[in-house]
C-alpha cells in the first residue's frame, strides 16, 4: 500500500500523482458498461443496444448513490489523516465496514424487487423491454459487489492511496470483457450475458480488494474491535455523503428523465441517447479523476490548516482539468462520426448520434470548472452547497431545455445537445458567487481545524 501525503511537495505534481491512477481506474471502471455496449453492439441489434444503454443508466443511478455516501467516508479520513488522528481513522473504517452493508442490503431489496417497474417507467420501448428488464435484474443481484468495492477504495483513497485501486479495477476489467465476449459474442445471451458479466468481474474485483486489506493491513492498529457502528461518526458520513449521493441520484434521474423524454422519439433516437452518454462517460473522466483528486487534498491539507496550499490545490485542479476538456470539445466538433461508430454499426444511430455529440461536448469545457469547485468545498466538508446549485441548474434548466429542444426538432438531437452545457454555466456562475462569498469563512475555519482535531 503505498500513500502519498498530500499535504506535502509542488502542488500540481502531488496531484497528478494522485489524479493519474484515479484516472486510470476510472476509465477501466467506466470499461464495464462501454464494454457491454460495444459488445452487444458488435453481436446485436438496436433493441439489445437500447437494453443495455437504458439498464446501465439505471445501475449507474445506483452507483452514484453508493459512491455519493463513500466519499463522506474518503473525506473523512483524509481530513483525520491530514490531522495525524489514527485512532479516528481506524473507527471511521470500522463504523463504514456497518454502515455501507446496511445500505447495500437495502438497496439489493429496492432493485430486485421493483426492477421491472423501473424499466416500465423509463418507457422503454416495447423492443427492448424483456432485455432491460433481465439486465436491470442480473445487476441489482450484484449490488453489495459495487458497495463493497467502492468502500475500500473509498478508504484507500482517504489515506493517499490512489494507486491500490487500480489493480482491483483493472482485473475486474479483463474478467468483464473476456467474459462479454463469451457469453455474448460466442453463446449469445445478449444484454442478461452482459449483465453476468459486468456482476462477475465486480465480485471478483471486491473478494480480492478483501484479501489485499486482511494481508497488509494498515500503517496504524486496526482491530475487529474498530469494526463496530457509532453512530457519530455514521452520522458524520451520512451528513457529508447524503447531499453528494442525492446529488448524483437525481442528478442521475434527470439523465432517466430525459432518456424517457427521447425514447418516445423511437428506438433509434433512444439507442443514439445510450451510445453519446457513454461516449460522454469516457470524456468526463479527466475532469471527474482531477476533482476527486482535489477533494482528497483539499481535504488532507484542510484537517492540516494549509489553506493556501488547499487553494492552489483548486487552482491547479481546473488548469488540469481544462486540458482534457478543450480536447474533447475541439474533437467532437470535426470528427463525431469517429466516436459514435465505435459503439454501434447502425448508420442511423451513428448519424443522430454524432449531431446530440457536438452541443454536449462543450459541456466537458464548463464541467471542468464546476467538478473542481464542487470538490473543493466537500474536501472542506461542505457538500451541501454542491447539491443545491446542481439541482437548481438541473432541474430548473438541463430538464426543461431539454424537453422544449426536443419539441423544436423530434426528428435530431441536435439542439438537445445544446442543454447541458447550458445548464452548467448557471452552475459555475452560482459557484464563482459562492467561491467570494465564503472566501474569508473559509480561511478562518480551516486555520481552526488542527485545534478541533486535538
Amino acid at each position: 500500500m503505498k500513500e502519498l501525503n498530500l499535504t506535502q511537495g509542488s502542488v500540481p505534481k502531488v496531484l497528478l500523482q494522485f489524479a493519474v491512477p484515479f484516472l486510470i481506474a476510472n476509465v477501466l471502471q467506466a470499461l464495464y458498461g462501454g464494454a457491454d455496449l460495444f459488445v452487444v453492439g458488435q453481436y446485436d441489434d438496436s433493441a439489445s443496444v437500447a437494453a443495455v444503454a437504458i439498464g446501465s443508466q439505471v445501475m449507474q443511478t445506483i452507483t452514484g448513490i453508493i459512491l455519493g455516501i463513500t466519499t463522506g467516508t474518503t473525506v473523512l479520513i483524509a481530513i483525520a489523516t491530514g490531522a495525524k488522528d489514527d485512532k479516528k481513522v481506524a473507527f471511521t473504517i470500522g463504523s463504514s465496514v456497518w454502515l455501507f452493508s446496511i445500505i447495500g442490503v437495502l438497496l439489493t431489496l429496492v432493485m430486485v424487487f421493483f426492477h421491472g417497474r423501473i424499466a416500465e417507467l423509463m418507457h422503454t420501448p416495447i423492443e427492448a423491454m424483456a432485455d432491460t428488464k433481465s439486465y436491470i435484474l442480473v445487476c441489482s443481484a450484484g449490488i453489495l459487489f459495487i458497495v463493497g468495492y467502492n468502500v475500500v477504495c473509498g478508504i484507500l483513497r482517504g489515506l493517499g492511496d490512489s494507486r491500490t485501486p487500480l489493480y482491483f479495477v483493472a482485473l475486474a476489467c479483463v474478467i468483464n470483457i473476456v467474459l462479454d465476449f463469451i457469453l455474448v459474442g460466442y453463446f449469445h445471451l445478449g444484454a442478461t450475458g452482459a449483465a453476468v458479466a459486468t456482476i462477475t468481474a465486480q465480485g471478483v474485483s471486491f473478494m480480492i480488494s478483501l484479501w489485499f486489506l486482511y494481508r497488509h493491513g494498515f500503517h496504524f492498529e486496526f482491530t475487529r474491535k474498530d469494526i463496530r457502528l457509532n453512530r457519530n461518526l455514521a452520522k458524520k458520513v451520512m451528513t457529508l455523503g447524503a447531499p453528494i449521493a442525492l446529488q448524483d441520484a437525481l442528478i442521475n434521474i434527470s439523465f432517466l428523465i430525459i432518456t424517457v423524454i427521447v425514447n418516445q422519439m423511437g428506438v433509434i433516437a433512444s439507442a443514439s441517447l445510450g451510445v453519446v452518454e457513454k461516449i460522454i462517460v469516457f470524456a468526463m473522466l479527466p475532469p471527474m479523476a482531477i476533482s476527486s483528486a482535489v477533494a482528497t487534498m483539499t481535504a488532507q491539507n484542510y484537517g492540516a490548516g494549509l489553506i493556501q496550499r488547499m487553494n492552489r490545490c483548486l487552482a491547479s485542479g481546473i488548469g488540469i482539468a481544462l486540458v482534457f476538456g478543450v480536447s474533447v470539445c475541439v474533437y467532437s466538433q470535426f470528427l463525431p462520426e469517429t466516436l459514435t461508430a465505435f459503439f454501434t454499426k447502425d448508420a442511423a444511430v451513428v448519424s443522430m448520434a454524432a449531431e446530440y455529440l457536438r452541443g454536449y461536448s462543450i459541456d466537458c469545457i464548463v464541467v471542468s470548472f464546476v467538478f473542481c469547485i464542487n470538490s473543493y468545498f466537500s474536501g472542506q466538508g461542505n457538500s451541501l452547497f454542491p447539491m443545491i446549485h446542481s439541482l437548481i441548474a438541473t432541474f430548473l434548466f438541463r430538464i426543461p431545455l431539454s424537453y422544449c429542444f426536443s419539441q423544436i426538432d423530434s426528428s435530431s438531437l441536435f439542439i438537445m445537445g445544446f442543454a447541458p452545457p447550458v445548464s452548467t454555466v448557471v452552475s459555475l456562475l452560482i459557484c464563482i458567487w459562492y467561491l467570494r462569498y465564503t472566501r474569508k469563512k473559509v480561511y478562518l475555519k480551516g486555520t481552526m481545524m488542527p485545534a478541533m482535531s486535538n
